[in-house]
């Protein structure tokens, strides 16, 4: 969602649309709607309020599960609105997701998608789970929501950059998730969200508000 603005002029009040647990959350907000806003991840015990992005997080339909005990691994997957035409139309265009291995207070991307053309629709097939030492990345084929997950396994230590060659002794792995029996399923968010929930009965009383300055 572009514009030439610094913020949203919508007057939508801000909405919680992920918990992660009583002081961790991200907040939609100067939305016009569900999927076209900005998003900030609040951490109200540490004071961290980072902006996440605008028309991003709030369009990833797929799972997220943050289940590290310390708080330090944090992974915030992103998509695009329904419908937006992504990327030339030959190659589509290219998604990632947001991590922290320090609380949140700093966060880096790595891409979890190539060549999609509708990341909103592509965004349903995947789980993001971030646990004390691993980020997976779960993905099911087209048409096939209940098949045997593919998955990717990254190592989360602090300060790792995951889109550079990994620190010496330090590895990631792929492997179908038959072959891990109730992975997932064992992990879980301390909210027990593992949705983004947006209550789209709320909506701003400017919603024609010009998105360019005048």
């Amino acid at each position: 969602m572009s514009s030439a603005l610094k913020e949203l002029p919508y007057d939508s009040p801000p909405q919680v649309i992920y918990q992660i647990d009583d002081h961790r959350f991200v907040t939609l907000e100067r939305y016009r709607d569900c999927n076209h806003g900005e998003t900030y991840y609040n951490d109200t015990r540490a004071g961290i309020r980072k902006h996440v992005g605008r028309g991003l997080f709030e369009n990833f339909q797929g799972r997220i599960i943050n289940a590290d005990p310390s708080g330090m691994n944090i992974v915030l997957p992103l998509a695009y609105p329904d419908g937006l035409i992504c990327g030339n139309g030959e190659k589509g265009c290219v998604v990632p997701f947001w991590y922290s291995t320090d609380g949140g207070k700093t966060f880096h991307s790595k891409v979890y998608m190539d060549h999609s053309f509708n990341a909103y629709e592509d965004s349903k097939r995947y789980t993001v789970a971030a646990t004390q030492n691993k980020l997976f990345v779960a993905q099911v084929d087209y048409g096939d929501e209940n098949g045997d997950p593919y998955v990717t396994e990254y190592p989360l230590v602090p300060d790792i950059d995951l889109s550079k060659p990994y620190p010496p002794g330090i590895h990631g792995s792929t492997f179908m998730a038959s072959k891990r029996p109730g992975i997932f399923s064992k992990l879980k968010t301390p909210s027990g969200q593992d949705r983004i929930i947006c209550n789209s009965s709320i909506k701003p009383t400017n919603p024609d508000a010009p998105l360019a300055p005048q």
